[in-house]
Protein backbone atom coordinates (compact mmCIF):
# COMPACT_ATOMS: atom_id res chain seq x y z
CA UNK A 1 0.00 0.00 0.00
CA UNK A 2 1.31 3.51 -0.76
CA UNK A 3 0.48 6.18 1.31
CA UNK A 4 0.91 10.33 0.22
CA UNK A 5 0.03 12.46 2.77
CA UNK A 6 -1.87 15.66 1.73
CA UNK A 7 -1.38 19.28 2.33
CA UNK A 8 -2.64 18.70 5.86
CA UNK A 9 -0.46 15.98 7.61
CA UNK A 10 -2.72 13.81 9.21
CA UNK A 11 -4.91 13.51 6.26
CA UNK A 12 -3.72 10.30 3.96
CA UNK A 13 -4.46 9.34 0.57
CA UNK A 14 -4.29 5.34 0.56
CA UNK A 15 -3.62 3.44 -2.77
CA UNK A 16 -3.71 -0.28 -2.56
CA UNK A 17 -1.65 -2.62 -4.27
CA UNK A 18 -3.55 -3.76 -7.74
CA UNK A 19 -3.09 -7.22 -8.97
CA UNK A 20 -4.58 -7.57 -12.13
CA UNK A 21 -4.65 -9.23 -15.45
CA UNK A 22 -6.54 -9.85 -18.61
CA UNK A 23 -9.57 -11.29 -16.44
CA UNK A 24 -9.62 -7.60 -14.43
CA UNK A 25 -8.14 -7.09 -11.15
CA UNK A 26 -7.97 -7.72 -6.76
CA UNK A 27 -6.93 -5.50 -4.16
CA UNK A 28 -7.33 -5.90 -0.45
CA UNK A 29 -9.81 -2.38 0.21
CA UNK A 30 -8.73 -2.82 3.89
CA UNK A 31 -6.56 -5.42 5.81
CA UNK A 32 -5.28 -3.76 9.18
CA UNK A 33 -2.31 -5.19 9.33
CA UNK A 34 -1.08 -3.62 5.64
CA UNK A 35 -2.92 -0.31 6.75
CA UNK A 36 -1.07 -0.11 10.40
CA UNK A 37 2.23 -0.49 8.77
CA UNK A 38 1.85 1.52 5.74
CA UNK A 39 0.58 4.86 8.41
CA UNK A 40 1.22 3.71 11.77
CA UNK A 41 -2.26 3.57 12.71
CA UNK A 42 -3.86 0.87 14.35
CA UNK A 43 -7.38 1.41 14.09
CA UNK A 44 -11.01 -0.36 14.63
CA UNK A 45 -13.26 0.55 12.62
CA UNK A 46 -16.71 -0.05 13.84
CA UNK A 47 -18.76 0.82 10.93
CA UNK A 48 -18.88 0.69 7.39
CA UNK A 49 -21.62 2.97 5.29
CA UNK A 50 -22.03 3.03 1.79
CA UNK A 51 -24.15 5.88 -0.32
CA UNK A 52 -25.34 5.97 -3.94
CA UNK A 53 -26.29 10.05 -4.86
CA UNK A 54 -26.51 11.38 -8.63
CA UNK A 55 -24.82 13.82 -10.07
CA UNK A 56 -24.88 17.13 -7.80
CA UNK A 57 -25.60 16.00 -4.79
CA UNK A 58 -23.48 17.33 -2.38
CA UNK A 59 -23.58 15.73 1.42
CA UNK A 60 -21.41 17.42 3.94
CA UNK A 61 -20.01 18.63 5.68
CA UNK A 62 -21.08 16.61 8.40
CA UNK A 63 -18.87 16.12 11.53
CA UNK A 64 -19.50 14.57 15.36
CA UNK A 65 -18.19 16.63 17.96
CA UNK A 66 -18.71 14.20 21.30
CA UNK A 67 -18.32 11.06 19.03
CA UNK A 68 -15.88 11.83 16.42
CA UNK A 69 -15.33 9.58 13.32
CA UNK A 70 -12.52 8.54 11.64
CA UNK A 71 -13.22 8.07 8.11
CA UNK A 72 -11.99 5.85 5.25
CA UNK A 73 -13.16 6.52 2.10
CA UNK A 74 -13.42 5.33 -1.00
CA UNK A 75 -15.88 5.55 -4.46
CA UNK A 76 -16.24 2.30 -5.91
CA UNK A 77 -18.86 3.53 -8.79
CA UNK A 78 -18.58 7.23 -10.08
CA UNK A 79 -16.28 10.05 -9.24
CA UNK A 80 -17.14 12.95 -6.52
CA UNK A 81 -15.24 15.46 -5.00
CA UNK A 82 -14.08 14.73 -1.44
CA UNK A 83 -13.31 17.10 0.88
CA UNK A 84 -11.95 17.13 4.98
CA UNK A 85 -11.63 20.50 7.00
CA UNK A 86 -9.84 20.45 10.13
CA UNK A 87 -11.86 21.33 13.00
CA UNK A 88 -9.21 20.72 15.58
CA UNK A 89 -8.50 24.10 17.03
CA UNK A 90 -4.76 23.13 18.48
CA UNK A 91 -3.80 22.42 15.11
CA UNK A 92 -1.67 24.30 13.23
CA UNK A 93 -3.86 23.84 9.77
CA UNK A 94 -7.40 24.55 11.73
CA UNK A 95 -9.61 25.87 9.47
CA UNK A 96 -7.36 24.39 6.39
CA UNK A 97 -9.74 21.94 3.81
CA UNK A 98 -8.18 19.43 1.57
CA UNK A 99 -10.14 18.51 -1.61
CA UNK A 100 -9.57 15.57 -4.02
CA UNK A 101 -11.09 13.76 -6.96
CA UNK A 102 -12.06 10.40 -5.99
CA UNK A 103 -13.09 7.60 -8.19
CA UNK A 104 -13.98 3.86 -9.05
CA UNK A 105 -11.26 4.53 -11.76
CA UNK A 106 -8.63 4.55 -9.26
CA UNK A 107 -7.89 2.42 -5.84
CA UNK A 108 -6.90 5.62 -4.08
CA UNK A 109 -8.54 6.48 -0.60
CA UNK A 110 -8.57 9.11 1.57
CA UNK A 111 -8.29 8.58 5.33
CA UNK A 112 -9.90 11.73 7.38
CA UNK A 113 -9.21 11.29 11.10
CA UNK A 114 -11.24 12.08 13.89
CA UNK A 115 -11.56 15.99 14.50
CA UNK A 116 -12.76 16.72 10.70
CA UNK A 117 -15.26 17.73 8.97
CA UNK A 118 -16.27 15.48 5.94
CA UNK A 119 -18.67 15.95 2.42
CA UNK A 120 -18.36 15.88 -1.10
CA UNK A 121 -19.75 16.50 -4.44
CA UNK A 122 -21.11 14.01 -6.90
CA UNK A 123 -19.37 14.81 -10.24
CA UNK A 124 -20.54 11.72 -12.46
CA UNK A 125 -24.31 10.85 -13.36
CA UNK A 126 -23.98 8.89 -10.21
CA UNK A 127 -21.55 7.69 -7.44
CA UNK A 128 -20.97 4.99 -4.75
CA UNK A 129 -19.19 6.12 -1.77
CA UNK A 130 -18.47 3.76 0.49
CA UNK A 131 -16.07 3.94 4.06
CA UNK A 132 -14.92 2.70 7.44
CA UNK A 133 -15.93 4.28 10.71
CA UNK A 134 -13.97 4.61 13.78
CA UNK A 135 -16.84 5.41 15.36
CA UNK A 136 -20.62 4.91 15.37
CA UNK A 137 -23.03 6.97 13.76
CA UNK A 138 -24.57 9.02 16.86
CA UNK A 139 -27.63 11.70 14.80
CA UNK A 140 -27.70 13.19 17.90
CA UNK A 141 -24.11 14.40 17.56
CA UNK A 142 -23.91 15.26 14.39
CA UNK A 143 -23.18 18.89 12.90
CA UNK A 144 -22.89 20.37 9.53
CA UNK A 145 -20.18 22.37 8.74
CA UNK A 146 -21.61 25.30 5.87
CA UNK A 147 -20.35 23.89 2.52
CA UNK A 148 -19.75 27.49 1.06
CA UNK A 149 -18.22 29.66 4.02
CA UNK A 150 -16.25 32.61 2.34
CA UNK A 151 -14.25 31.89 5.70
CA UNK A 152 -13.02 28.76 4.08
CA UNK A 153 -12.99 29.08 0.60
CA UNK A 154 -13.36 25.73 -0.06
CA UNK A 155 -12.47 24.89 -4.36
CA UNK A 156 -15.51 23.07 -5.01
CA UNK A 157 -15.38 22.16 -8.56
CA UNK A 158 -18.88 23.94 -9.53
CA UNK A 159 -20.02 25.53 -13.40
CA UNK A 160 -22.14 27.96 -10.95
CA UNK A 161 -20.52 29.44 -7.84
CA UNK A 162 -23.82 29.99 -6.45
CA UNK A 163 -24.79 26.30 -5.67
CA UNK A 164 -27.56 26.94 -8.28
CA UNK A 165 -28.24 23.11 -9.45
CA UNK A 166 -26.62 21.77 -6.02
CA UNK A 167 -28.59 19.01 -4.65
CA UNK A 168 -28.56 19.13 -0.64
CA UNK A 169 -30.47 18.36 2.24
CA UNK A 170 -31.68 20.67 4.93
CA UNK A 171 -29.16 20.34 7.49
CA UNK A 172 -26.20 21.08 4.83
CA UNK A 173 -28.30 23.94 3.68
CA UNK A 174 -28.30 25.35 7.43
CA UNK A 175 -25.19 24.43 7.90
CA UNK A 176 -23.15 26.94 10.55
CA UNK A 177 -20.48 29.09 9.12
CA UNK A 178 -16.68 28.18 11.02
CA UNK A 179 -17.08 31.14 12.75
CA UNK A 180 -20.26 30.01 14.36
CA UNK A 181 -19.67 25.63 14.26
CA UNK A 182 -18.92 23.73 17.55
CA UNK A 183 -15.25 22.40 17.10
CA UNK A 184 -12.89 20.11 18.75
CA UNK A 185 -10.41 21.31 21.15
Amino acid sequence: MKVERTAIADLLVLEPKLHGDARGYFLESYNRRSFAQATGLDLEFVQDNHSRSQRNVLRGLHYQLRQPQGKLVRVTAGEVWDVAVDLRRSSSSFGRWVGMALSAASPRMLWIPPGFAHGFLVLSEHAEVQYKATGYYAPEDEHSLLWNDPALGIGWPLADKSGAGLLLAEKDRRGAPLAQAPTYP
